[in-house]
Protein backbone atom coordinates (compact mmCIF):
# COMPACT_ATOMS: atom_id res chain seq x y z
CA UNK A 1 0.00 0.00 0.00
CA UNK A 2 1.19 3.51 -0.81
CA UNK A 3 0.04 6.92 0.29
CA UNK A 4 0.49 10.64 -0.37
CA UNK A 5 2.24 12.82 2.19
CA UNK A 6 0.84 16.36 2.18
CA UNK A 7 1.44 19.44 4.23
CA UNK A 8 1.89 23.19 4.35
CA UNK A 9 5.04 25.22 4.94
CA UNK A 10 5.39 28.84 5.95
CA UNK A 11 8.41 31.09 6.37
CA UNK A 12 8.68 33.20 9.53
CA UNK A 13 11.09 35.88 10.82
CA UNK A 14 12.01 36.80 7.25
CA UNK A 15 13.44 40.03 5.87
CA UNK A 16 12.81 38.93 2.29
CA UNK A 17 10.25 41.28 0.62
CA UNK A 18 8.62 38.46 -1.36
CA UNK A 19 7.91 36.65 1.90
CA UNK A 20 6.88 39.69 3.96
CA UNK A 21 4.69 41.38 1.34
CA UNK A 22 3.49 38.51 -0.81
CA UNK A 23 3.60 35.45 1.50
CA UNK A 24 5.75 33.63 -1.04
CA UNK A 25 6.75 30.32 0.56
CA UNK A 26 8.14 28.72 -2.59
CA UNK A 27 11.48 26.97 -3.01
CA UNK A 28 11.49 24.85 0.15
CA UNK A 29 12.61 21.25 -0.44
CA UNK A 30 10.86 18.47 1.49
CA UNK A 31 11.94 14.84 1.32
CA UNK A 32 11.36 11.50 3.05
CA UNK A 33 14.07 9.03 4.05
CA UNK A 34 13.03 5.47 5.02
CA UNK A 35 13.85 4.75 8.65
CA UNK A 36 15.13 1.34 7.55
CA UNK A 37 17.92 3.10 5.65
CA UNK A 38 17.05 1.44 2.36
CA UNK A 39 15.24 2.74 -0.70
CA UNK A 40 12.42 1.00 -2.51
CA UNK A 41 14.20 1.12 -5.87
CA UNK A 42 17.54 1.95 -7.48
CA UNK A 43 18.17 5.64 -8.17
CA UNK A 44 16.73 6.68 -11.53
CA UNK A 45 19.11 7.98 -14.18
CA UNK A 46 17.46 11.17 -15.39
CA UNK A 47 18.29 14.46 -17.04
CA UNK A 48 16.72 17.76 -15.97
CA UNK A 49 17.40 21.40 -16.87
CA UNK A 50 18.49 24.48 -14.98
CA UNK A 51 18.24 27.31 -17.51
CA UNK A 52 20.36 30.44 -17.64
CA UNK A 53 18.02 33.16 -18.84
CA UNK A 54 17.75 36.87 -18.04
CA UNK A 55 20.95 36.54 -15.96
CA UNK A 56 19.14 34.08 -13.68
CA UNK A 57 19.26 30.36 -13.01
CA UNK A 58 15.78 28.88 -13.56
CA UNK A 59 14.62 27.22 -11.41
CA UNK A 60 16.44 28.86 -8.53
CA UNK A 61 15.94 25.78 -6.33
CA UNK A 62 16.14 22.31 -7.88
CA UNK A 63 15.85 18.94 -6.11
CA UNK A 64 17.19 15.83 -7.85
CA UNK A 65 17.98 12.23 -7.02
CA UNK A 66 21.59 11.03 -6.88
CA UNK A 67 22.65 10.00 -10.37
CA UNK A 68 20.68 12.73 -12.15
CA UNK A 69 22.38 14.74 -14.90
CA UNK A 70 21.56 18.46 -14.87
CA UNK A 71 21.80 20.38 -18.13
CA UNK A 72 22.69 24.09 -18.03
CA UNK A 73 21.45 25.61 -21.33
CA UNK A 74 22.47 29.21 -21.96
CA UNK A 75 19.46 31.09 -23.36
CA UNK A 76 21.01 34.52 -22.83
CA UNK A 77 22.76 36.54 -25.59
CA UNK A 78 25.89 36.58 -23.40
CA UNK A 79 28.44 34.12 -22.06
CA UNK A 80 28.00 32.29 -18.74
CA UNK A 81 30.17 30.10 -16.51
CA UNK A 82 28.25 28.03 -13.94
CA UNK A 83 30.32 26.60 -11.10
CA UNK A 84 30.24 25.36 -7.51
CA UNK A 85 33.38 25.28 -5.39
CA UNK A 86 32.18 24.41 -1.89
CA UNK A 87 29.65 22.11 -0.25
CA UNK A 88 28.03 19.32 -2.23
CA UNK A 89 29.64 18.47 -5.56
CA UNK A 90 32.40 20.68 -6.93
CA UNK A 91 32.21 21.46 -10.65
CA UNK A 92 33.09 24.11 -13.23
CA UNK A 93 31.59 23.95 -16.73
CA UNK A 94 33.83 26.75 -18.02
CA UNK A 95 32.91 29.77 -20.13
CA UNK A 96 30.40 28.96 -22.87
CA UNK A 97 28.50 31.02 -25.45
CA UNK A 98 24.82 31.76 -26.07
CA UNK A 99 22.76 28.94 -27.54
CA UNK A 100 24.97 26.18 -26.13
CA UNK A 101 24.70 23.95 -23.08
CA UNK A 102 26.72 21.95 -20.58
CA UNK A 103 25.73 18.86 -18.58
CA UNK A 104 26.84 17.92 -15.06
CA UNK A 105 26.01 14.51 -13.51
CA UNK A 106 25.43 14.72 -9.75
CA UNK A 107 26.75 11.54 -8.16
CA UNK A 108 26.86 12.43 -4.47
CA UNK A 109 24.28 13.51 -1.91
CA UNK A 110 24.48 17.10 -0.68
CA UNK A 111 23.59 20.76 -1.05
CA UNK A 112 25.20 22.27 -4.16
CA UNK A 113 25.33 26.08 -4.21
CA UNK A 114 25.80 27.34 -7.76
CA UNK A 115 27.05 30.67 -9.07
CA UNK A 116 28.18 32.26 -12.34
CA UNK A 117 31.83 33.27 -12.54
CA UNK A 118 30.90 36.35 -14.59
CA UNK A 119 27.68 37.58 -12.96
CA UNK A 120 27.88 37.69 -9.13
CA UNK A 121 24.11 38.22 -8.70
CA UNK A 122 23.36 34.83 -10.27
CA UNK A 123 22.88 32.01 -7.78
CA UNK A 124 20.97 28.75 -7.41
CA UNK A 125 20.86 25.64 -5.24
CA UNK A 126 20.63 22.00 -6.27
CA UNK A 127 19.62 19.62 -3.47
CA UNK A 128 20.90 16.13 -4.36
CA UNK A 129 19.07 13.36 -2.51
CA UNK A 130 19.38 9.59 -2.10
CA UNK A 131 15.63 9.35 -1.68
CA UNK A 132 13.18 9.36 -4.62
CA UNK A 133 10.46 10.83 -2.37
CA UNK A 134 10.82 14.62 -2.55
CA UNK A 135 9.19 17.82 -3.75
CA UNK A 136 9.70 21.60 -3.81
CA UNK A 137 7.04 23.89 -2.35
CA UNK A 138 5.06 26.33 -4.48
CA UNK A 139 4.21 29.91 -3.58
CA UNK A 140 1.46 28.97 -1.10
CA UNK A 141 3.77 26.61 0.77
CA UNK A 142 1.70 23.54 -0.07
CA UNK A 143 3.63 20.33 -0.72
CA UNK A 144 2.66 16.82 -1.78
CA UNK A 145 4.73 13.65 -2.20
CA UNK A 146 2.76 10.88 -3.94
CA UNK A 147 3.16 7.10 -4.15
CA UNK A 148 5.12 6.70 -0.91
CA UNK A 149 5.19 3.01 0.10
CA UNK A 150 3.94 2.08 3.58
CA UNK A 151 6.54 2.41 6.29
CA UNK A 152 8.29 4.72 8.70
CA UNK A 153 10.09 7.75 7.26
CA UNK A 154 12.12 10.70 8.48
CA UNK A 155 10.87 13.96 6.94
CA UNK A 156 13.52 16.60 6.22
CA UNK A 157 13.31 20.21 5.06
CA UNK A 158 15.78 22.48 3.26
CA UNK A 159 15.41 26.24 2.91
CA UNK A 160 18.34 28.29 1.61
CA UNK A 161 17.80 31.11 4.13
CA UNK A 162 17.58 28.95 7.26
CA UNK A 163 20.44 27.84 9.50
CA UNK A 164 21.37 24.17 9.67
CA UNK A 165 20.36 24.14 13.33
CA UNK A 166 16.87 25.36 12.39
CA UNK A 167 16.54 22.77 9.63
CA UNK A 168 17.71 19.91 11.86
CA UNK A 169 15.07 20.84 14.44
CA UNK A 170 12.30 20.57 11.81
CA UNK A 171 12.99 16.91 11.02
CA UNK A 172 10.26 14.53 12.18
CA UNK A 173 9.06 10.95 11.81
CA UNK A 174 6.14 10.22 9.47
CA UNK A 175 4.29 6.90 9.43
CA UNK A 176 2.84 6.12 6.01
CA UNK A 177 0.05 3.56 5.68
CA UNK A 178 -2.30 5.61 3.58
CA UNK A 179 -2.50 9.34 2.91
CA UNK A 180 -0.85 11.51 5.58
CA UNK A 181 -1.44 15.18 6.44
CA UNK A 182 1.63 16.67 8.13
CA UNK A 183 0.98 19.49 10.64
CA UNK A 184 2.03 22.95 9.41
CA UNK A 185 5.80 23.45 9.38
CA UNK A 186 7.13 26.94 10.15
CA UNK A 187 10.62 27.58 8.77
CA UNK A 188 12.36 30.45 10.53
CA UNK A 189 14.99 32.61 8.86
CA UNK A 190 16.14 33.94 12.24
CA UNK A 191 19.91 33.80 12.64
CA UNK A 192 20.63 33.40 8.94
CA UNK A 193 23.36 35.64 7.52
CA UNK A 194 23.82 36.08 3.78
CA UNK A 195 27.53 36.32 3.09
CA UNK A 196 29.05 37.47 -0.22
CA UNK A 197 30.52 34.65 -2.29
CA UNK A 198 33.80 34.55 -4.19
CA UNK A 199 34.35 33.71 -7.84
CA UNK A 200 35.61 30.28 -8.88
CA UNK A 201 39.21 31.31 -8.16
CA UNK A 202 38.36 32.25 -4.57
CA UNK A 203 38.72 35.96 -5.37
CA UNK A 204 36.33 38.89 -5.05
CA UNK A 205 34.33 39.76 -8.16
CA UNK A 206 35.62 42.89 -9.94
CA UNK A 207 33.51 46.07 -9.85
CA UNK A 208 30.52 46.10 -12.22
CA UNK A 209 31.73 49.22 -13.98
CA UNK A 210 35.02 50.42 -15.43
CA UNK A 211 35.44 48.01 -18.32
CA UNK A 212 34.65 44.80 -16.44
CA UNK A 213 33.83 41.84 -18.67
CA UNK A 214 30.02 41.65 -18.68
CA UNK A 215 29.63 38.28 -20.36
CA UNK A 216 29.25 39.69 -23.86
CA UNK A 217 31.43 37.87 -26.37
CA UNK A 218 34.74 39.74 -26.76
Amino acid sequence: MAGTVRGHLEIVSSQNPDVRKHSDYSGIVVWLEPQSGTQSSAPARKKVEMEQKGKRFIPHILAVEVGTAVEFPNYDPIFHNAFSNYDGQIFDVGLYPPGTSRVVPFRREGIVRIFCNIHPAMSAVIVVLKSPFFTVSGKTGEFSIADVPSGSYRLHVFHERATQQTLDALARTVEVGSDVEVPKIAVSESGFLLLPHKNKYGKDYPPAEGGTYSGVKP
